[in-house]
Parts: C-alpha cells; sequence; structure tokens
C-alpha cells in the first residue's frame, strides 16, 4: 500500500496533468519539496522515480486511448501526450516492440491472453469475450454526482484484490452505512501494463465531515455504465470487451477523468458478484 499522502498526492498530479508537459520539478513543487528529496521518496514508496512513472504512465494512457479510441489517429492520440508522431513512434516501439499501429490491430488478441488468470479459477475463465450486441443490452448512459470517499492506494497485482479489500473492510467498517458504497478505481488495463504493477484504488463513499486524512473526491459527470452480474471470472473478459470491442465502435470520446467500479452485490461463497463499470466520457 501507497501510505504516503504526498506521493499520492504526486500522483494525483500526474495523472491530472497527463496531457501536460511535466517535468519531476513541477511535481516536487507542488507537493512542497525539494526536487531530489521527492524524488528519494517518490522511489523508495513506489519502486519507479518520477521521470520514469511519468514516462510510463503517458506511454500506457497513450496505448489504452489506441485500443478505446479507433476514430482518432495515431498523430492525434501521440499529441494530446506532447509527442511529436515520430518521437511518439520510437517511445513506443521501445516499450512495447511494435509499431502503434500494429499495437492497435492485435490489442484485442493480445487482451485476452493478458487475462490476470485467477488461479483456483483458472479452468473456469472464458476463453472468448462477449459480443458488442451482448455489451450493449446492458450498457447506459448516466450523469453520477461527486463521491467523496476513504480511500487506499495499492501498486501491485488485480489478483491481490480479494484480499486487500478483506483488509480494507476490516479496518473501516465502523464508516460503513446502508448508504455506502464500495468503488474500485483501476489506473490501469493489464492487457497494456505490466500485471504486477497495476495502479488501483479501494474506497468506502462516506460523508464529507470525515476528518480522516486519506479522503478524497471521486469526480462526478457523464459516464458510460455496464451492468455487470456474473463470476469472478468473467469479469475480465467483460472489462475487455466493454473497452476493446463496445466502446471502441461506439464513437464516444473518453474523458481524462479516471474510471471505476462500483459493487452492488458480493457472494463470497459462490464469487457471483453485481458490479457497475463506470467508464468517463465527454
Amino acid at each position: 500500500m501507497i501510505e504516503n499522502e504526498a506521493i499520492n498526492k504526486a500522483i494525483n498530479y500526474i495523472i491530472d496533468h497527463m496531457g501536460e508537459e511535466i517535468c519531476v520539478e513541477d511535481v516536487a513543487d507542488h507537493c512542497h519539496f525539494s526536487k531530489f528529496y521527492f524524488n528519494r521518496m517518490f522511489k523508495e514508496a513506489t519502486g519507479e522515480s518520477v521521470y520514469a512513472f511519468i514516462k510510463r504512465a503517458k506511454m500506457e494512457q497513450s496505448a489504452f486511448r489506441l485500443k478505446v479510441e479507433r476514430q482518432k489517429s495515431v498523430t492525434d492520440i501521440s499529441g494530446d501526450y506532447g509527442y511529436s508522431s515520430s518521437n511518439f513512434s520510437s517511445a513506443f516501439r521501445q516499450q512495447y516492440h511494435m509499431s502503434p499501429a500494429d499495437f492497435r490491430k492485435s490489442i484485442l488478441e493480445h487482451a485476452l491472453s493478458a487475462n490476470p488468470n485467477w488461479e483456483e479459477y483458472s479452468d473456469r475463465v472464458p476463453e472468448y469475450m462477449p459480443s458488442f450486441e451482448e455489451c450493449d443490452e446492458n450498457v447506459t448512459i448516466e450523469v453520477l454526482d461527486d463521491l467523496f470517499v476513504i480511500y487506499e492506494r495499492y501498486k501491485g497485482n488485480y489478483r491481490d484484490l480479494k484480499q486487500v479489500w478483506c483488509d480494507f473492510l476490516g479496518k473501516y467498517q465502523d464508516y460503513m452505512t446502508e448508504e455506502s458504497l464500495l468503488l474500485e478505481i483501476t489506473y490501469d488495463d493489464p492487457s497494456i501494463t505490466d500485471a504486477d504493477n497495476c495502479l488501483f484504488d479501494v474506497c468506502l463513499s462516506v460523508d464529507l465531515g470525515c476528518t480522516l486524512e486519506n479522503t478524497r473526491t471521486v469526480e462526478g459527470g457523464r459516464y458510460i455504465v455496464y451492468h455487470f452480474k456474473g463470476h469472478l471470472w468473467e469479469i475480465y473478459p467483460a472489462h475487455q470487451a466493454l473497452l476493446g470491442i463496445w466502446f471502441a465502435k461506439s464513437g464516444y470520446e473518453i474523458d481524462k477523468r479516471c474510471g471505476f467500479d462500483i459493487y452492488r452485490f458480493v457472494d463470497p461463497e459462490n464469487m457471483y458478484m453485481v458490479i457497475d463499470f463506470y467508464v468517463p466520457i465527454k
């Protein structure tokens, strides 16, 4: 868990300014630390320098948009992250060992092979993704109010989420009410980001009066909502189908706000869940 709130503040700043030219000094100044001290502190907490984190995050976010925004050209997407077309192609090849165009063509096939493979459930993991029509039956467009939440941030593998949630709910059970929502903010797509290097927050909605330090606002607005009902091992294929098939054909443009999931019901014995996947749109 990333417990240092200065580091989390820095990560939020980087994510919010992904389309801008930001450097180590900008992030350190935002958190009121010297460049060299903060860079050392950041690397101790995340395993990466500030520069390496920014570079990787920009490249992975651009790869994600290549996947879900098929109507946008490679040049347009690279420009959104401050790259010229030639520089972007070179940097992209360095990280993904293929051109942006080839990545876009192969990402859906790669997505299935990148399935996290939920160990004890591996024999039940589907070898296919739902179709556009199957996704469309479960999609609505909604406008959501801001949500104020207690959160804990982790950098690791999504396979750890079961234990992370158990620990989190045990720690904050006194803050839960009948109106509380359980949210999971996933910043990375494991078909794009190394599975052991994914960033995610687990959250509990609370009243604005909560005085804990580890609180934040999840920004509301317009979202595509996919209403999922199924088992744990079906979540990944459903996510990939929503983003790689349905969204890619929908014509919508993704917003810079982070997507998240809201858990509506969980049967821990059978690992059956009702979850709403929220994807921000402009």
